[in-house]
């Protein structure tokens, strides 16, 4: 991913303060949340700029070889599959890119979410809790914590603190809901501030879902109380 990502982008407002960068799943691209912008407008959120990156093409071991969008090869979706450490570790790097491209255009990481949906939530949660900078919050969809052994000892301790909103459905038959739960809960046991919920779907994204993710982000961008 030495070559930059292929973004899309959708803004709430004029001059963004804020940037929600959101990360498809496998097989899928940028296009495949974008609709759901519009819920994050109004009252209580500031102007939003959400950038939709598109991952690189490349072939899946788990559907045969067969080349599609994918953040990293995937081997298997089971809580022990083996993992594939370098692609992972690239895509930590290109979307730590972005972030560092949003600081640029002058949103300070403080002020930037990173979500992401399946395989995209792995790699949001794999990438924000190493990064150097301070994020406001991470977003983990119907996904799971990658490598998640090496996560106590690479975890960065500016973002040691940093509130994470998971979510997965009680029926996914894609990814079970025990290997969330094993991410969610050695996350909790390093301290890290998680807010789990669940739903009655299937590996998809539920009304209620991003009504609790607005309430999310309206707790982060809020000034605190003097």
């Amino acid at each position: 991913m030495d070559i930059p990502l292929e973004t899309l982008e959708r803004e709430t407002g004029p001059n963004p303060t804020h940037s929600i960068i959101w990360l498809h799943g496998l097989g899928a691209d940028g296009n495949d949340f974008a609709p759901i912008v519009p819920e994050f407008t109004g009252d209580g959120l500031p102007a939003l700029r959400f950038v939709f990156p598109h991952a690189p093409v490349r072939p899946v071991t788990l559907n045969q070889g067969m080349p599609m969008r994918a953040w990293y090869d995937a081997y298997g979706l089971q809580r022990d599959s083996r993992e594939d450490i370098a692609g992972i570790r690239t895509a930590r790097q290109a979307i730590g890119g972005l972030i560092k491209q949003e600081c640029a255009r002058g949103v300070p990481s403080e002020h930037i979410v990173l979500a992401g949906f399946s395989q995209g939530c792995a790699t949001a949660l794999y990438t924000g809790l190493r990064f150097e900078r301070r994020l406001a919050g991470m977003v983990g969809l119907s996904g799971y914590l990658p490598l998640r052994h090496t996560t106590a000892a690479e975890r960065h301790p500016i973002n040691a603190q940093t509130p994470i909103f998971m979510a997965h459905g009680t029926q996914d038959p894609v990814i079970p809901i025990t290997f969330a739960e094993t991410g969610r809960d050695l996350l909790t046991a390093l301290g890290q501030p998680v807010q789990w919920h669940t739903y009655p779907m299937p590996h998809a994204v539920h009304p209620q879902e991003l009504e609790d993710i607005r309430a999310f982000l309206i707790a982060l961008f809020s000034p605190p109380q003097k």
